[in-house]
C-alpha cells in the first residue's frame, strides 16, 4: 500500500472498512520498523561477535534472574519472552546442553516443568552484561533524549499491553515514578484515581 489517505475507505478483499495510516503515521509506522529491525540486528551481533550468550538467551537469563530461585515454569517463560513453546524448547534444549540451566518437574504438579538458571548460567549472565549494556546504550539510550527515551517506554508499554490483550493504563502504573505522581499534592497519601 504505497498510498496513504486520512479518510476511510472501503477494502475491496473483505468488504470491511480500513482506516488507512496518514501521511505522519505512516512514516513513523515505517521509521518504528526499520529501527526495531535494525537495533535487534546490530545488538544480536554485538552478542554474536563477543558475548558467551546470545540475545535470546541473555534476556532468557536475566528472566531467570529477576525470579525467586531464579526459576520459572516453562509456560510462564514462553510469556515472558513473546515465545511460542516450541520455540522456547528448542533455546532451553541448547542452553542446557551448555550448562547455562536445567529443567525440573514442577513440585505437586506432574506436567509442569520449571526452566533453573544455574550458577554457569548465573556467571555467563554476570559475563555477557557489561558489553550488552554498553551496546544497549550506544545503540538506543545515546541516541535519544532524555525526555524521548521516557516517552519511548510509555509507547511501547502501551503497545506491549495492548498486543497482549491487556489495559495499557495497568502496565503504565508500574513506570518509575508513577507512585509519586498518582499521590495527590496535599500529602494525605490517597492515590488520585
Amino acid at each position: 500500500m504505497g498510498g496513504t489517505t486520512s479518510a476511510p475507505r472501503r477494502d475491496d478483499r473483505d468488504d470491511v472498512d480500513v482506516r488507512w495510516l496518514d501521511e505522519s503515521q505512516q512514516w513513523a509506522w515505517r521509521r518504528f520498523l526499520e529501527g526495531t529491525s535494525r537495533f535487534f540486528e546490530a545488538l544480536g551481533d554485538e552478542h554474536d561477535a563477543g558475548l558467551p550468550v546470545t540475545l535470546g538467551e541473555y534476556h532468557l537469563l536475566v528472566q531467570l534472574s529477576e525470579a525467586p530461585g531464579r526459576t520459572l515454569r516453562m509456560s510462564a517463560l514462553a510469556e515472558f519472552l513473546s515465545l511460542s513453546r516450541s520455540r522456547l524448547t528448542h533455546t532451553v534444549d541448547r542452553m542446557e546442553q551448555r550448562g547455562l540451566v536445567v529443567r525440573t518437574p514442577v513440585p505437586g504438579d506432574r506436567r509442569g516443568v520449571n526452566c533453573v538458571m544455574t550458577d554457569a548460567g548465573y556467571d555467563s549472565l554476570v559475563e555477557s552484561a557489561p558489553g550488552h549494556v554498553t551496546a544497549v546504550r550506544r545503540l538506543l539510550v545515546d541516541a535519544l533524549e532524555p525526555r524521548e527515551m521516557e516517552v519511548l517506554g510509555r509507547a511501547m508499554a502501551k503497545v506491549a499491553a495492548t498486543a497482549r490483550g491487556a489495559d495499557p493504563a495497568e502496565l503504565l502504573a508500574t513506570e518509575p515514578g508513577a507512585a509519586a505522581s498518582a499521590a495527590p499534592a496535599d500529602g494525605s497519601g490517597a492515590a488520585a484515581e
